[in-house]
């Protein structure tokens, strides 16, 4: 899918009301500011799906939008909005990279990630970098109303699936030395390997992640480096392997 061409000026969005009625704690009717929202997504059109159901909404107001880690930055300090909500998949530095920067800058901000991935690996990762919360894009349009609410109520948010996932990997599974050496990868590095695992060439990885096939070569290079391979025939086989423990 086509990313959206990033423009001179990073895009920030006026407030569409000034103010909403919403409920305090003690389920009063009270007159406050709408939760200002930037939405960071490299895809156009899901990007755009997720503006209009937040704007929906009498208590959000979008004031922004990027395609990309540094737009988002730009749009930011520009917008200072409530809240961030950023794709894992962004091309260039990911959703978890963009967390981990604006933890550095804004650490009030809080961020809710988006993900393609349904694994409880990524959910971690996500939470570990300082997110607030982790919704899959399969249930995103269904749950991220309440996932804004429950992250801008100071609560962390994870789908109950997802919750029950991390839970079981954390506190009651052990660790297997495949995860263990999994930790010695970048966010990046940890795609490329589950793609790599499922089957995928280096260009289709490439699409899937818009970016270049030699980017996507690179990171190989790393994976094979960081978990003492020698070739790439043994990246795909400890790949393969390493997908095929995690679906037990």
């Amino acid at each position: 899918m086509a990313v959206a061409a990033k423009t001179k000026e990073p895009k920030t969005v006026p407030p569409k009301r000034a103010s909403a009625a919403r409920a305090d704690s003690n389920g009063n009717r009270a007159s406050v500011e709408e939760i200002r929202i930037v939405v960071v997504d490299d895809h156009p059109l899901f990007r755009h799906g997720l503006i209009q159901l937040l704007d929906s909404d009498d208590g959000f107001a979008v004031c922004g939008e990027a395609s990309s880690a540094g737009e988002a930055l730009e749009v930011i300090r520009k917008s200072k909005p409530h809240l961030v909500i950023a794709d894992l998949g962004l091309q260039g530095p990911n959703g978890i990279e963009l967390t981990k920067s604006i933890v550095v800058e804004f650490p009030r901000l809080p961020v809710l990630i988006l993900s393609m991935h349904d694994e409880s690996l990524y959910a971690v990762r996500s939470l570990r970098a300082g997110a607030r919360g982790y919704v899959t894009k399969q249930e995103a349009l269904g749950s991220v109303i309440e996932a804004v609410r429950q992250v801008m109520d100071g609560q962390t948010y994870l789908s109950p699936k997802m919750a029950s996932q991390v839970i079981s990997k954390m506190l009651i599974n052990p660790v297997s030395s495949a995860e263990e050496i999994t930790d010695r990868l970048s966010d990046r590095e940890l795609e490329v390997l589950e793609l790599i695992g499922v089957g995928k060439e280096v260009k289709m990885i490439a699409q899937a992640l818009h970016l270049s096939p030699k980017t996507v070569e690179t990171h190989r290079s790393h994976i094979k480096e960081k978990l003492n391979l020698q070739n790439a025939r043994q990246v795909a086989r400890f790949a393969v392997q390493w997908v095929a423990e995690r679906a037990v």
